[in-house]
């Protein structure tokens, strides 16, 4: 599924709740990681609380919220719509991405893995829990907020056994 050309994420969690993390892009050969985003909820170990997120631009941070809502930028979507379900039975969570650009998430045959394909079919971006990595293709890379954030909202609500 993936090519040695994609990007690669690597999330790791400081504390136990999985709400609060960062994520590292792995670069080059050497490995070399640079941080790119961070994660963090309120109220630890809570079930309330709002989790926040931020992306580092130019060697500074910037702040966008997960709640009921999430910034892209300027672009305000509910986390609702980043989960659409088609229907009762769908095993895949669908979002949207620029001007009515669509992309899924679905389970890996392992029932553990995810990965992302656009309309067409064709993969885009691959989670591997036991890794706690996210690869992405080249092609994706104008859309890697949403993907980063869409990722962790579905390991999320599938570890809480909400897929």
């Amino acid at each position: 599924m993936t090519a040695e050309t994609d990007m690669v994420f690597r999330f790791v969690n400081p504390t136990d709740d999985t709400r609060t993390f960062r994520v590292y892009q792995v670069v080059g050969t050497a490995h070399e990681e640079l941080e790119l985003y961070k994660f963090s909820h309120s109220m630890t170990g809570s079930s309330g609380g709002t989790t926040t997120y931020q992306r580092k631009k130019y060697e500074h941070w910037s702040s966008n919220t997960i709640a009921s809502v999430v910034y892209f930028g300027l672009e305000e979507v509910s986390v609702r719509d980043l989960r659409k379900v088609k229907n009762a039975t769908s095993h895949s969570r669908r979002f949207k991405s620029g001007v009515g650009a669509g992309y899924k998430w679905k389970i890996s045959e392992n029932r553990t893995d995810l990965y992302c394909i656009d309309s067409q079919d064709k993969y885009i971006a691959s989670w591997s829990n036991h890794e706690r990595i996210l690869r992405v293709t080249p092609r994706a890379s104008a859309m890697l907020d949403r993907l980063v954030v869409t990722c962790f909202l579905n390991v999320w609500f599938k570890r809480l056994g909400r897929w």
